[in-house]
């Protein structure tokens, strides 16, 4: 199921602000990380919005995606006070570490890993 142009547009709003909160209030904070908010979708009543992250070093993830959760009230709180006068409600967050490029980079190594040899010659007299 696609999500509705309501949602996506919460979801743009939300992916914005929470980059910026994390960039001003927490920048820090993350042991010298590169943290970057790669998604966000949001639930069909905008109760909910998934908030997906990109880490570098990715030997950090669980670190950050960890420090992450234990700020999560805060971060709600920094949301709520920048967009409570454009929404009914401040969604509950839930954040996931996006691991598309990490994955990426795994295929292009088993890829590059592989020794295929090169195709026999074809017989024109077939």
């Amino acid at each position: 199921m696609s999500e509705s142009k309501r949602q996506l547009k919460f979801a743009k709003l939300i992916r914005r602000e929470i980059s910026e909160i994390l960039q001003r209030e927490f920048s820090g904070r993350f042991m010298g990380s590169l943290l970057t908010v790669s998604g966000a979708s949001m639930s069909p009543d905008l109760g909910l919005a998934r908030i997906y992250f990109s880490i570098f070093p990715a030997a950090q993830a669980a670190d950050i995606m960890a420090l992450l959760e234990a700020e999560k009230s805060k971060i709600r709180s920094s949301l709520g006070r920048r967009i409570g006068k454009e929404v009914r409600i401040i969604p509950e967050l839930a954040f996931f570490n996006d691991q598309t490029a990490e994955e990426a980079s795994r295929m292009n190594q088993l890829l590059d890993s592989l020794e295929i040899p090169p195709a026999a010659p074809q017989d024109d007299n077939e």
